[in-house]
């Protein structure tokens, strides 16, 4: 159940936002033991994780299984809010990007 749940909030998410990450995960860095971390930074950490996945190509949908390594600490329903806040973290940054590249667009525009 729990994949279907998260495949359906992540679509929805995406249908709601009209934004998507498409860019290629970075490359995995060894991240410190889930041991050392806090329960804050673990779940930051898989933030993150989530954040630097990439959609697919042709559904636009943002996979939540496998989960990946730096959620693997995390319960279910803890990942599944990590997970949704990945999602709006990535759609941000797309966001700003675009903005960005209005405001960049319209100034060369101007001169």
């Amino acid at each position: 159940m729990r994949p279907t749940a998260i495949a359906l909030c992540a679509a929805l998410l995406v249908t709601l936002t009209g934004c998507t990450k498409t860019n290629p995960a970075p490359a995995a860095t060894e991240a410190a033991p889930a041991a050392t971390l806090s329960h804050a930074q673990v779940t930051r950490q898989c933030i993150d994780a989530v954040a630097a996945l990439p959609a697919e190509p042709s559904s636009g949908e943002v996979p939540s299984e496998p989960v990946p390594l730096d959620c693997l600490p995390l319960s279910d329903s803890e990942y599944l809010d990590a997970y949704m806040r990945g999602i709006r973290q990535a759609n941000q940054a797309n966001r700003d990007e675009l903005q960005r590249r209005i405001d960049e667009a319209r100034r060369n525009d101007d001169q």
